[in-house]
């Protein structure tokens, strides 16, 4: 048993005991009290033990871990001091480097004028529908301006025509 469960169980014996009224003191069954101290008495230097054994074992794994960490930072080392030494391979590397750098401003320069091509034709063909969507609304304000000036006219002279017959 583990010792947070012990504690758990004298809380229990408390909470189960009889209170003497007018006093804050518990009455508690002796036996079931005892029997819960005595096995505290027995785990908690196993819990001890078990807790010293984990701390021992941290502290194995921390020093075998720092000497990998030493071990690959002085492989690490002698690959640099190796890299150093080969001047060849550092210019190779950097004339192949700038040579990326230059295709991927080349890329880029022809993605931009490839995207700019595309948004000219998207705008371009937006106008030209937008164009024709507004002659469109001209020529239905145009005729319904003409519907609405042929109804006045209709309605001045049916008007004209009833003021005379009075």
């Amino acid at each position: 048993m583990d010792i947070l469960h012990m504690v758990d169980r004298l809380e229990a014996l408390l909470n189960k005991g009889w209170r003497i009224p007018f006093t804050s003191n518990i009455v508690v069954q002796e036996d079931a009290f005892l029997d819960i101290i005595d096995q505290m008495r027995i785990t908690i230097p196993d819990e001890v033990k078990q807790a010293r054994r984990l701390g021992a074992e941290r502290e194995r794994l921390v020093a075998q871990a720092q000497e990998e960490a030493e071990r690959i930072l002085a492989s690490a080392q002698q690959r640099i001091d190796a890299m150093i030494g080969e001047q060849e391979v550092v210019r190779q590397a950097e004339q192949k480097a700038e040579a990326i750098i230059a295709q991927a401003n080349q890329s880029a320069q022809k993605i931009t004028a490839e995207a700019d091509t595309y948004v000219l034709d998207v705008l371009s063909n937006l106008e030209e529908e937008l164009l024709q969507l507004i002659t469109t609304v001209r020529n239905g304000i145009h005729k319904l301006e003409r519907s609405t000036n042929r109804g006045k006219s209709g309605e001045s002279a049916s008007r004209a025509g009833e003021d005379q017959a009075t």
